[in-house]
């Protein structure tokens, strides 16, 4: 009597409710829908960029290429404004590799003026045919690594010599400005090797100037010494302050280059740090290095400059140019004559925002930092009425942004006017929020990944997966018949949905991530064979088939849960403090986890009671395989199933 009660409960409990294959249908036709972008083939494209602070790309641009596609009668399938602010881009797409070369050679030759010095870089690239409907539900391909698409690979170390250079150079000119504006007397400063000398009539104007400094700035070194008659004070940097500057220089440099990058027209370059110092800067698709390595060396640098007194604006610069002040005639109200002296940086600028003065002219509003806020102060309070400079930087040219007349005194806030348009002012904003490269870099390694290499990993990391998968499946269904079937069918489920969860992430796959998709295919199949061995177990110990499935899916849950957690555990060890290659395994690997705990357990039972659950108490047998006991032959065994 009592075996009719539990037989019933197990029977409910292996049927799942209506929501649970409404969820497992939802899952794996999203898992469809993600995935599927990947299988569309690349179409021929172009990219067209720039690489000049002064140039936009807009939907003028978009015109323009059109236009010159049309004249020179390479009609492209369409031409599309991609992206925006730093990484806005013309996106030509054509239906052949042969119309796509004669376009670029077209573009190159009509949309710049000077060959020489391009205004736009136009870059062979490949585009996915993904439907427009797919990419609104944003469903794209997954990106691809450098070991599995080609393109170029760079280190980049910080030059901390030349950060120390750069900060001994601010100290001296901050040092001058302080003991000035405190009216603290020196007999002259200097510069010696990386530390400052003050020279001092007497010891109490020294300590005075002493306190002074120390006060204004804690990263400062002090030293006391005597030469002849003069007292010396020497003042240098201390090391922690110069590892902080390498530190915040890398930072800003990352910043720096991802916004300039996309010149080079690369849909997902990779910039990291490593280390303490360096920067590793990946371009999938880039074959060209000397090419990559001269847009990159294009980072701009800001400095404001005062113009030089001496020189009346708008007369003919026929005279000598005074020793200290140099002559620019590139850029916006040239040619102007401007001190060698630079009072900020675009390092000390915090942010930039355009927008209207009080009489709704366009105009643009800076914030320095703390530093930057009181050397401009100092200059101003001297120079109300005269004229200051905001000079850009690239490749060792300078393009004079703006000249502009200092209203008043202003520190580190203050509103610069003069521009044209609501959109030159934005521009400007743009510029000066991101054209400063914070510390000069050294190239340390580069090397190339061919195409044809990165096709050759994809297909052999395509063919170990799929072949696996096959493997797998083979001994499953032999050794588990039914049950095994069932297991492939989790498997591939999982596969499924680890492909997609990657490809709405928009993760960078690579030979190591495909490693980890193998791995989690055997991961994945572990917990099944957890489940079915359970299963068998139940059967040996006398149980009925469906009291068997319920137990056995119940008791391997335990251990899935535990073995899944500790390498969980392990993973987001990797991925915490890993970096590079070994972070991109440990994402794909504690993706994969996930989803064999989901597939293994729901996705697996949910089929199980499909087949079995609607048949109630009538199963006499479960194709399983055999269920061997002790001391029992093949044929005892068989009998037992059918039990």
């Amino acid at each position: 009597m009592p075996a009719l009660p539990i037989l019933k409960r197990w029977n409910i409990m292996n049927r799942y409710p209506l929501w649970k294959y409404i969820l497992i249908l939802v899952a794996v036709l999203l898992g469809l829908l993600y995935t599927s972008p990947n299988y569309f083939v690349d179409s021929p494209a172009l990219q067209i960029t720039t690489d000049k602070a002064t140039v936009r790309v807009n939907s003028d641009t978009v015109t323009q290429v059109a236009e010159a596609l049309k004249r020179n009668g390479v009609p492209p399938e369409q031409v599309s404004l991609e992206g925006s602010g730093d990484t806005t881009s013309v996106l030509a797409r054509f239906n052949s590799t042969d119309a796509q070369f004669k376009a670029k050679q077209a573009l190159e030759r009509d949309m710049n003026r000077d060959q020489s010095d391009p205004d736009y870089t136009v870059t062979v690239n490949l585009v996915k045919n993904t439907p427009l409907w797919m990419q609104k539900l944003n469903a794209k391909a997954m990106n691809l690594g450098l070991d599995l698409r080609g393109g170029v690979h760079f280190l980049m170390q910080i030059n901390a010599k030349e950060v120390q250079d750069t900060s001994i150079k601010g100290i001296q000119s901050s040092a001058r400005a302080l003991l000035r504006d405190q009216n603290v007397r020196h007999a002259g400063i200097e510069r010696v090797g990386n530390n400052i000398e003050i020279r001092f009539r007497d010891a109490d104007t020294r300590a005075k100037a002493r306190s002074v400094l120390a006060n204004q700035n804690n990263d400062l070194t002090f030293t006391e010494a005597a030469d002849g008659t003069d007292l010396k004070l020497v003042v240098g940097l201390k090391q922690a302050a110069l590892d902080r500057a390498v530190e915040e220089g890398v930072k800003q440099n990352i910043s720096t280059l991802s916004k300039r990058i996309n010149a080079l027209g690369v849909s997902e370059p990779v910039i990291q740090q490593q280390g303490r110092d360096r920067i590793i800067v990946q371009l999938p698709g880039v074959q060209d290095v000397a090419h990559a390595k001269d847009i990159i060396g294009r980072t701009a640098t800001l400095e404001y400059r005062v113009t030089d007194d001496t020189i009346t604006p708008g007369t003919e610069l026929n005279a000598a140019i005074p020793l200290n002040s140099e002559l620019f005639t590139q850029g916006r109200d040239v040619p102007v004559v401007v001190s060698k002296d630079v009072v900020v940086t675009g390092k000390s600028i915090v942010s930039a925002t355009a927008g209207f003065d009080q009489n709704q002219r366009p105009s643009v509003n800076i914030e320095l930092n703390e530093e930057g806020g009181r050397k401009m102060r100092a200059m101003t309070r001297e120079r109300v009425g005269k004229r200051m400079a905001a000079l850009l930087k690239e490749k060792g040219k300078y393009t004079v942004l703006q000249v502009a007349t200092i209203q008043g005194e202003f520190g580190k806030n203050f509103q610069t006017t003069g521009m044209r348009s609501p959109q030159e002012a934005a521009e400007l904003a743009l510029l000066l929020r991101s054209g400063a490269l914070s510390a000069p870099m050294d190239f340390v390694e580069e090397r190339v990944v061919g195409p044809q290499l990165g096709a050759e990993n994809i297909s052999r990391g395509l063919h170990s997966t799929v072949w696996g998968f096959v493997a797998i499946a083979i001994f499953m269904i032999i050794y588990y018949q039914l049950f095994g079937f069932f297991s492939v069918v989790a498997l591939a489920c999982n596969l499924l949905f680890l492909l997609a969860l990657l490809s709405m992430l928009q993760a960078t796959l690579t030979l190591p991530g495909i490693a980890a998709i193998a791995l989690a295919l055997g991961m994945a199949i572990d917990a099944n064979v957890l489940i079915n061995e359970r299963i068998r177990e139940e059967l040996r110990a006398g149980n009925t088939p469906q009291a068997s499935i319920s137990a056995g899916f119940e008791h391997a849950w335990a251990t899935i849960l535990d073995s899944n957690v500790t390498t969980l555990i392990v993973g987001l060890a990797l991925l915490v403090f890993g970096s590079g290659a070994v972070r991109g395994f440990a994402v794909v690997h504690c993706l994969g986890i996930l989803t064999s705990m989901f597939s293994a357990v729901v996705v697996s039972r949910g089929v199980v009671n499909l087949w079995y659950g609607r048949r109630g108490k009538k199963i006499k047998k479960l194709a399983i395989g055999t269920v061997w006991n002790a001391g029992m032959d093949a044929t005892g065994a068989k009998q037992a199933v059918k039990k």
